[in-house]
């Protein structure tokens, strides 16, 4: 009975061994993405109105003023400028509009748009946007936008008082884009795909071949360089290319990174990396403390007696030195080990930012250090 517990025990761990092994490694997906399928970004400048009063003030925002004109003249509005001018009009704010156009947009297809004001438009809320272009880097149309805002803000208030709630002068439009043109993007050229890693690092990249060529045979995947695999599609998956980059997304690859530690002296923020390993070095970290304390004494006459009031100042200067303690660090151990040691100590975040430069200095930190 005995022996079938222990063996039942020795299953289980190798179970749960296995299993954490594969939970630490991470999807192809989520390290690496794949060339020519991308998104791109899209911006347009329109016209945001019926506003309760809380638009642009178009004497002070011109370019408002301007489009607006613009906007009334393309509707067979014919206005004179000078007369234009004398029209006070407040339901009206220019907005930029910006939108994400996703790889393989079909048209007629919707995206959400940002709207942002960018004049002096205290809110957008119940405003609504005007027919506006979206055009891509190139300068070319790609999608066009229009419809009401989604604030999920107020602002509101007079001259003495102002009361509001996040931000009013930002809103979204969810689907408000129709896509009128595809992207620019190549898929799978000549039966071959190539992956870029986030974070480039020939382990990985290695890693990631190989867990590919396992599946599929020795020479689907090759490494160009510590950022760049190519993959050559098998032959029976050129006619199903989608199931098999799907297949490809989904494989769990055990990355690697460099030993690092960044520290941010500003936030007292300290971020080790687990491969952080230490040389033979001696630590001691004590404070100096100088407290300086200004006193004034007051000397006072006798009532109905001459004289006059003295004030004398006092300067009293106090030092103190907490004792420093000398700890050893042997070979080998971990950063984080270190860390805890320290903190046993009392030494707190900036003390540890100060001791890890000092070690890195001292040559015994084999790692990269970062300071932000």
């Amino acid at each position: 009975m005995k022996k079938s517990y222990t063996i039942l025990i020795g299953i289980s761990m190798l179970i749960l061994f296995v299993f954490c092994s594969a939970v630490s490694a991470a999807r192809i997906k989520d390290i690496a993405e794949l060339k020519g399928v991308r998104n791109n970004q899209l911006i347009g400048y329109g016209l945001v109105t019926g506003l309760a009063g809380t638009g642009d003030d178009l004497k002070k925002v011109l370019f408002t003023r301007q489009a607006l004109y613009n906007m009334l003249v393309r509707q067979g509005i014919t206005i004179n400028p000078q007369e234009f001018n004398k029209i006070k009009v407040d339901n009206v704010a220019a907005v930029m509009v910006s939108a994400v156009l996703p790889p393989f947009g079909k048209p007629g297809s919707t995206i959400d748009v940002q709207v942002s004001s960018i004049g002096d438009a205290n809110s957008l809320a119940g405003g609504n946007l005007l027919m506006t272009p979206l055009k891509g880097p190139d300068g070319k149309v790609y999608a066009v936008a229009q419809g009401p805002l989604t604030i999920g803000a107020f602002s509101f208030g007079g001259k003495a008082a102002k009361a509001q709630k996040n931000h009013p002068t930002v809103g979204r439009i969810t689907g408000g884009a129709i896509i009128e043109k595809k992207p620019p993007g190549v898929f799978a050229k000549d039966g071959i795909l190539a992956y870029s890693l986030r974070d480039s690092d020939f382990t990985t990249a290695s890693n990631m071949s190989a867990k590919i060529n396992e599946k599929y045979g020795i020479g689907t995947a090759f490494p160009i360089d510590s950022a760049t695999i190519k993959i050559i599609i098998p032959k029976p998956f050129l006619k199903n290319k989608v199931q098999f980059v799907a297949s490809i997304e989904n494989m769990r690859v055990k990355t690697d990174t460099n030993a690092r530690v960044v520290v941010n002296e500003r936030t007292g923020t300290i971020v080790m990396g687990q491969d952080v390993r230490l040389s033979t070095v001696a630590v001691s970290h004590g404070n100096l403390s100088l407290i300086i304390r200004e006193d004034a004494e007051i000397s006072q006459p006798n009532p109905l007696a001459a004289g006059q009031t003295v004030t004398t100042p006092q300067t009293q200067i106090d030092i103190i030195e907490d004792d420093g303690q000398l700890m050893l660090v042997e070979e080998g151990v971990s950063i984080g080990e270190v860390a805890d040691a320290l903190n046993a100590i009392g030494a707190t975040p900036r003390d540890l930012i100060a001791i890890f430069q000092a070690i890195k200095v001292a040559g015994a930190m084999h790692g990269e250090l970062i300071v932000l």
